[in-house]
């Protein structure tokens, strides 16, 4: 039987470069996916903006334009457009939903927290019937959020969201686990 002599430190070196070659083939088709996804165009979004540029005041197409946004996940464009709605609609209470949602789905809680906050005390008393769904998340998010910060404010909005919404079983266990 022939032995066969192996150089371990140039079998090592080969090792780490074709994983450095693995590594940055993975990098380039990373970026390249993503160049690709900036670069491609969205008839919708781009027919809105011009739409826009023309009447910057309007409402409903930044209403769909921001839609249009976070049908194609694009969060921070989400959010930079229903913050505009509300700038202009400072009293509409479906902005501030939206917008939380949109901070939720781009993972910064903190803005999600805020943005829920601004819509529950932005929807009208003739408007709680209609919004009783989204008041119970609204409300089950910041307690959430508020859980281990405050937890006797916690408290006060899980019980909310429960009035809201009986049926919402994470919101039932939150209120137990509260209360416990």
């Amino acid at each position: 039987m022939k032995m066969i002599k192996i150089d371990i430190k140039n079998l090592f070196l080969g090792l780490i470069f074709l994983g450095g070659a693995s590594f940055m083939h993975a990098q380039t088709t990373q970026t390249d996916a993503t160049a690709t996804a900036q670069t491609q165009t969205n008839p919708t979004i781009d027919g809105l903006k011009k739409q826009i540029e023309t009447n910057p005041k309007d409402t409903e197409a930044l209403a769909k334009l921001a839609g249009a946004y976070q049908e194609g996940s694009d969060w921070p464009n989400a959010i930079e457009t229903w913050k505009k709605i509300s700038a202009l609609l400072p009293d509409w209470a479906p902005s501030y939903y939206s917008q939380a949602y949109a901070y939720q789905a781009n993972k910064d809680d903190a803005n999600a927290k805020t943005a829920y906050e601004k819509y529950i005390a932005t929807v009208k008393p003739e408007e709680v019937e209609a919004n009783k769904k989204n008041l119970a998340y609204a409300y089950f998010y910041v307690a959430f959020s508020e859980q281990k910060s405050d937890p006797a404010k916690a408290k006060e909005h899980i019980a909310k969201s429960i009035q809201y919404d009986p049926t919402n079983q994470d919101a039932v266990k939150l209120s137990q686990a509260l209360n416990s």
